[in-house]
């Protein structure tokens, strides 16, 4: 049967000071009056049956979730010990599904991205669930057709045409995020798209891949689905590794017993994991300044202003240009915006000294 996991963990680092332990990224309204979470679950709403959607976040973020998708048992959120990286955030679902039902297909989705419109989405997730379901050895990622030499984003190289259903392709590699040149190369090929790191597969072909590629993650996770009670002394032992590096790029390049096709994404998508990412959302006025909140800019141009006080105080900016100014009540940040990317780096420094800020 069909299944969907929405894989919520991220704490959204870059998003500080919105987004925070207690509330990250996803649980916020960043765009519009939805969590980025219930966009999520919306997307998927009606692709599967509601009792077959399952979502894995964080243990401290679980009544949170439920809080956002009431439409959810109990039972379906599933929530990590402490964050592993997401290729536990994938092979935990995947053990749990397979161990209640063996022949369990599943689409791994996030709850970080934007994406319109919705139709071709489903569409696009209903053809990967057929090749998955037509080819048991197939591993299905999504490939976000380009429409500009992005630098964020890591890319897929795409092969020919393959198997019984149409529409679906061979991966040939994956490239990390690369630099402008690079990117303006693989658009002028059309032979790349974007990453999307959504994922549909047989919940057993990745064990079996875990199992040949990962053999302490397998047997852990296989152990979690079989006795939950064991999860918090078993999960902190998982290795922390991305799916991508543990598993997507080794089957890729014929190390493992699969092999990994790509499902073209025609649409208009967006991973807001920064500001830059979430201005592109915003409000924006004739100087190029993206705008949320009480804000006055004077002779200021190409600037981000976020301003979330409860106080209804008025953030000012003048003569500034190319700056990230978020006020969220308690915290004001003021960078760059070409070092906005680097914001996580801020917040260790931050939380390292935490008690001088209390």
């Amino acid at each position: 049967m069909r299944y969907v996991v929405i894989m919520a963990g991220g704490s959204g680092k870059r998003l500080w000071p919105l987004s925070r332990q207690g509330t990250p990224k996803q649980l916020l309204r960043l765009i519009g009056d939805s969590s980025l979470l219930r966009l999520a679950y919306e997307r998927v709403r009606g692709t599967v049956p509601d009792e077959h959607i399952l979502v894995c976040t964080g243990a401290k973020y679980q009544q949170e979730v439920r809080k956002e998708i009431p439409e959810l048992g109990e039972d379906q959120i599933l929530g990590e010990p402490e964050g592993r990286d997401s290729l536990n955030a994938v092979a935990w679902p995947a053990a749990v599904l397979a161990h209640a039902d063996p022949d369990a297909v599943v689409a791994m989705v996030t709850a970080d991205q934007v994406m319109q419109p919705v139709e071709v989405f489903q569409q696009a997730l209903a053809t990967a669930f057929e090749a998955a379901e037509t080819d048991p050895s197939a591993m299905v990622t999504f490939g976000v057709v380009p429409t500009s030499p992005h630098t964020g984003y890591g890319y897929l190289k795409r092969g020919e045409e393959v198997g019984e259903v149409p529409g679906v392709y061979a991966v040939t590699g994956f490239r990390e995020k690369p630099d402008l040149p690079t990117a303006k190369r693989y658009l002028a090929t059309g032979d790349y798209w974007w990453n999307s790191g959504m994922f549909v597969w047989r919940a057993q072909t990745l064990l079996d891949q875990l199992q040949r590629l990962v053999p302490d993650c397998h047997q852990l996770v296989t152990r979690i689905a079989a006795q939950p009670e064991l999860l918090e002394e078993l999960f902190r032992k998982l290795p922390k590794i991305s799916v991508d590096y543990a598993v997507m790029e080794p089957v890729a390049g014929g190390r493992g017993s699969a092999h990994v096709v790509a499902v073209p994404l025609p649409v208009t998508w967006q991973d807001v994991g920064g500001y830059s990412a979430l201005a592109e959302h915003l409000p924006s006025d004739d100087q190029g300044n993206s705008v949320d909140g009480r804000a006055l800019l004077v002779d200021a141009h190409d600037n981000v202003v976020i301003n979330r006080a409860a106080d209804e105080s008025l953030i000012a900016v003048f003569g500034l240009s190319d700056v990230v100014v978020v006020h969220s009540g308690d915290a004001l940040l003021v960078c760059p915006a070409s070092e906005s990317e680097r914001i996580k780096d801020l917040v260790a420094q931050v939380e390292a000294r935490a008690s001088q800020f209390a």
